[in-house]
């Protein structure tokens, strides 16, 4: 099993530090919310689509540290994604935590610095977190434009 010490590491520390996009959208195509309720974490994202990719991003994220540095790669790299490509992230993060898949690859890399996690499953619904809210927003904008 991992240690502490690798889950919370410098690496996590700089990307919970690094976060941009943590301030809301006035005029968002979609918003969502995700809440952990065993750490009591919270994420709220608003999404704006142009051209079938995320043109923006804005979000309000109370989470710890391990939902912190994720949402803070995820507002990073998220512009230019499109829903397909971003439901494929969420999915190698998901099996990266619950059964032992690769991280992510290419701009998403950083989020392999999370891998540790996957020994710590009471850890793993606030990493998850802004995965889950940015996919109920990217539902949103899918299901009112069909």
């Amino acid at each position: 099993m991992a240690d502490l010490d690798e889950i919370y590491n410098t690496r996590i520390l700089e990307l919970a530090g690094a976060m941009t996009g943590n301030a809301r959208l006035p005029d968002p195509d979609a918003t969502a919310s995700a809440h952990s309720k065993l750490c009591g974490s919270t994420i709220e994202v608003d999404l704006k689509m142009s051209g079938g990719r995320v043109s923006d991003y804005g979000a309000t994220v109370k989470a710890c540290l391990l939902g912190q540095a994720a949402a803070s790669v995820v507002a990073r790299e998220i512009v230019g994604t499109s829903p397909q490509d971003f439901h494929t992230i969420a999915e190698q993060m998901r099996a990266m935590l619950k059964s032992g898949g690769p991280p992510p690859t290419g701009r998403w890399a950083d989020l392999g610095v999370l891998e540790p996690v996957r020994h710590y499953k009471a850890r793993h619904a606030s990493t998850l977190l802004v995965f889950d809210a940015v996919e109920k927003a990217l539902a949103k904008v899918v299901g009112s434009r069909s």
